[in-house]
């Protein structure tokens, strides 16, 4: 499963971030944790079908104890993505960009056009 289409949906969104707050959850404490905290009440099946395309995009990990699946969040792929397109902290870099907006849309005095107006003022 491609990572991007993983988490494209807001409900494995919403997953992923449970599974920040608290690993290790099984699947009836996620359906409880989505449902007060982020009003999704999607049933017990639908969340683990959600949970098998994040276990196969490899954004978590399970494991069975008992007769309980417990999950993981596991960040690694989302690695990736900072890496490809890495965020720019540098703030010189943001201002030079805005300076070249402000030029981009300002008019060039060598081509503009001055009305007669403009002339007598």
């Amino acid at each position: 499963m491609d990572i991007y289409r993983a988490i494209a949906d807001p409900t494995r969104r919403a997953i992923l971030d449970e599974l920040v707050d608290r690993s290790g959850q099984t699947l009836f404490e996620l359906c409880a944790r989505l449902i007060m905290k982020h009003g999704i009440g999607s049933s017990r099946q639908a969340i683990s079908q959600h949970l098998d395309v994040l276990e196969s995009a490899g954004l978590i990990r399970t494991r069975r104890e008992g007769r309980s699946k417990l999950h993981w969040f596991e960040g690694a792929p989302l690695k990736g993505i900072g890496e490809r397109w890495p965020i720019s902290t540098d703030r010189d870099e943001s201002q030079d960009q805005d300076a070249s907006q402000d030029r981009d849309t300002s008019p060039d005095p060598h081509t503009s056009h001055s009305t007669d107006e403009d002339i007598e003022k």
